[in-house]
Order: structure tokens, then C-alpha cells, then sequence
């Protein structure tokens, strides 16, 4: 099955995404930002067990998904940042929490054309490709639609060898 495809380590390097998004639906919006806060939740994300990004969310915007990964609710979210400031792994970043909603709903292959987010990334961080989730590689899938390549953060990495 063909996915789209998010290159973390590569799409890291741009200072600003330069991307633009085919969201029918708003023009202005960028699915761009909501594929890289979804694929960064998912993979970077430490997934504290009391979570300071989630606590200092005064609107509740920030809350643990029944698959363990960190959601931010849009409509509720205000754009303060607070939870950027309170993140003490800086995986949150300030770029994630625009005021404007954004949404990636994987046009891949729909119009049978590539995705603007596809022809117009100068770095060439996204694509669709057949993809085979390989934790060696460090592509894991995210979702159903979505796979991505990035140094995975995992508790198991930090705990001493048992000999």
C-alpha cells in the first residue's frame, strides 16, 4: 500500500516550512504543520506520565489519545504556547501551534496527480511511496495513511543492559 511518506530528519532542516498544502477546504491552511505535529507526537514525543505540556494547558487543548500519543484539540487551542514553553524535550514546537486549523487528510493519490506538499518541499522530506514499516531503517507507521522516517525516542533506549 502506498503511503505518504515524512522524512523527519530531513524535513528538520528547513528554519521554515516552505511547503504548501492541496486542503480543499482552506486555501490558507497548511496540512504540512499538522503532518509534522502528528508524525513528531507519535515518534519524538517522550509521553510523560505526568506530562508538563499537558498541565500547563489552561484549555485543555492537550491531552493523551487512547493510543498513548499526545492530541492537541484545534478548535480549543488558543495559540498561546505555553505548552512549547513547558515541554522540557522541546519537541513541541512553536510552528506546530498555529491559531489557524490545520489538517492533513493524505490526498494521496486522489486526484491522481503528486500533492502540492509533495512539489513544492525544496528539500524533498515527503513523498508517497510503498513503504514497509523497518524499526532498523527507523520508519515506523503512523495511523493508517502516514509513514515516517526518524530516530524514534524510546524509554527502552535509555534503561541499563541486563546482562
Amino acid at each position: 500500500m502506498k503511503r505518504l511518506f515524512i522524512d523527519l530528519e530531513i524535513c528538520s532542516r528547513c528554519a521554515e516550512c516552505k511547503a504548501v498544502c492541496d486542503y480543499f477546504y482552506h486555501p490558507q491552511n497548511s496540512g504540512v504543520t499538522s503532518l509534522r505535529e502528528y508524525a513528531t507526537f507519535a515518534t519524538l514525543c517522550r509521553h510523560c506520565e505526568e506530562a508538563p505540556c499537558v498541565n500547563s494547558c489552561y484549555h485543555n487543548a492537550l491531552e493523551r489519545a487512547s493510543d498513548g500519543h499526545l492530541k492537541r484539540y484545534n478548535m480549543r487551542c488558543t495559540s498561546c504556547k505555553s505548552c512549547t514553553l513547558a515541554c522540557p524535550f522541546g519537541v513541541i514546537f512553536s510552528d506546530f501551534i498555529p491559531y489557524l486549523d490545520s489538517h492533513c487528510d493524505y490526498c494521496a493519490g486522489k486526484t491522481g496527480k503528486l500533492p502540492k506538499c509533495i512539489t513544492s518541499c525544496p528539500e524533498k522530506a515527503i513523498e508517497i511511496k510503498e513503504a514497509e514499516e523497518d524499526l532498523e531503517k527507523n520508519i515506523y507507521f503512523v495511523g493508517d495513511n502516514l509513514a515516517v522516517h526518524t530516530l524514534r525516542w524510546s524509554k527502552e533506549d535509555l534503561q541499563p543492559k541486563k546482562k
